[in-house]
């Protein structure tokens, strides 16, 4: 049979593109050589959110922060914990995916995928599951293959083992010691969650601060925030060999200024970042052409080298968020089947890291909007002034504004704060609405909300906040 729309990957990209192309009334033929859903429901977004809240819940349990409310924290049972989350990923699969491809009516296929047939005349040759070979042909092609864990060559971590994003999440037994090499988002997220379960953790990054592509203020902040914890940073620092010393492991670490030395970790988790994920999918025979880390290159509207060939998702190696691939997967389906020529815009792309606080942005960064030749003025404004935060006792963070000098024009907002994350969603829409810190300081914003904070940070660039104030103006 032939299809309108063949879709290698299953993920958020994947149903996007089979949703928009089965509402055009396409046929759609999907092929996943792993488990329905990508990366965010079954090693991704959904357990590492359901872990964090499960180690926020003890964290508060143990923290006891509030006069007059005494409370204890157990120890975490990992295998029920494990268990927990394995059942919420196996309904999600099938509530969000399985189900919604059975409604909407396209078929998938469990095997491994690669193109034959040369540039002009694309197939898939696809190996089912259950044996043999088949060929699957399509007037159009969607890639959607993801990324996966990248492992740093470091000497002797293959040979004394280690844990990735995914692999950690499915222990069943909480290791005494974590050395979480990477800074970036999964490794703080990974970091905060074992500690709060009861780990004692190391974090260490290559570059002079975590969260190195986020503001310096944001860094600060959030360093503040694991030291308050007792989460162990090192930055300026690499891991130069891992060895095995049953039954823990042993990793030389060198740190910019000081000699190498050599600590003990009972688990070493690498969060060093993702890669796409290409290999195998005979690219070059198709006519696709990849950049230097693997990643399908496209145009603004996900097509390609080859015409008929679209990419969306990590595969592509853009902002890794499952709501981006789902929009690229979207305007890739309705580009192959309807020329719609359609582009993403992530001018306002949210981003969120969910530790506590959490770490949220939109729009551009101080030093990206001078690169551009704009001049900036920013202005910082602490956790400490948002009455929000002052009422639940947890003042830890900054709310940075990016505007361009002049016009006032807001360029970016970048937080470290309690709710972060539902306050960038506000954030996004003011730049993309083209606001003022005028028009954001004169908005409204109901009082003992951290939204709030958004509004007060606008009012610093005509006058400091130095007090709390329902009724500032």
């Amino acid at each position: 049979m032939r299809y309108d729309l063949a879709i290698a990957g299953s993920g958020a990209a994947a149903f996007a593109a089979a949703i928009t192309a089965r509402d055009a009334g396409a046929s759609v033929v999907m092929i996943e050589r792993g488990s329905i859903g990508g990366t965010c429901v079954n090693t991704g977004c959904v357990p590492s959110k359901a872990l964090l809240a499960a180690a926020a819940a003890r964290h508060d349990a143990a923290s006891s922060r509030f006069p007059g409310i005494s409370t204890q924290a157990s120890p975490a049972g990992m295998a029920a914990l494990a268990a927990g989350t394995g059942e919420l990923i196996a309904a999600m699969r099938a509530g969000k995916y399985l189900d919604l491809a059975a409604d909407y009516g396209w078929e998938i296929i469990a095997g491994t995928a690669r193109f034959a047939g040369g540039a002009d005349a694309p197939v898939l040759q696809v190996r089912p599951d259950g044996g043999g070979t088949m060929s699957v042909e399509a007037a159009q092609y969607l890639v959607t293959t993801g990324a996966a864990p990248w492992i740093p060559p470091i000497s002797g971590l293959e040979q004394a083992g280690y844990l990735t994003s995914a692999s950690a999440m499915e222990l069943t037994e909480l290791p005494e010691s974590l050395l979480v090499i990477g800074g970036n988002a999964a490794g703080l997220e990974l970091a905060q969650l074992f500690a709060r379960l009861g780990t004692r953790v190391t974090i260490t990054e290559t570059l002079d601060r975590l969260a190195p592509s986020a503001e310096p203020e944001v860094s600060a902040a959030i360093e503040d925030a694991f030291d308050g914890e007792g989460i162990g940073i090192l930055t300026a620092a690499d891991v130069v060999s891992v060895r095995r010393a049953a039954p823990a492991r042993s990793a030389v670490i060198k740190t910019a200024g000081e000699p190498e030395r050599e600590l003990a970790y009972g688990q070493i988790l690498v969060a060093a970042g993702r890669r796409p994920v290409t290999a195998g999918l005979n690219l070059d025979a198709a006519g696709v052409t990849t950049g230097g880390r693997g990643e399908i290159l496209t145009d603004e509207c996900q097509r390609t080298a080859n015409p008929r060939i679209w990419a969306a998702g990590d595969v592509t190696g853009g902002p890794q968020f499952v709501y981006v691939a789902a929009a690229q997967g979207s305007a890739a389906a309705a580009n192959a089947l309807a020329g719609a020529d359609r582009a993403v815009d992530y001018a306002a792309l949210p981003r969120v890291t969910f530790t506590s606080p959490a770490i949220a942005s939109a729009g551009l960064t101080e030093a990206e909007l001078l690169r551009m030749g704009v001049a900036c003025d920013c202005r910082v404004l602490p956790v400490s002034a948002v009455p929000r935060a002052v009422v639940d006792q947890d003042t830890r963070g900054v709310i940075k504004l990016v505007a361009e000098a002049g016009t006032g024009r807001v360029r970016g907002v970048h937080a470290v704060a309690g709710g972060a994350g539902e306050m960038i969603t506000a954030a996004s829409y003011a730049i993309r609405a083209g606001m003022t810190v005028t028009d954001l300081a004169a908005a409204w914003a109901p009082y003992l909300t951290m939204s709030e904070g958004l509004r007060l940070a606008a009012q610093a660039f005509s006058r400091e906040v130095s007090r709390l104030s329902c009724c500032a103006a």
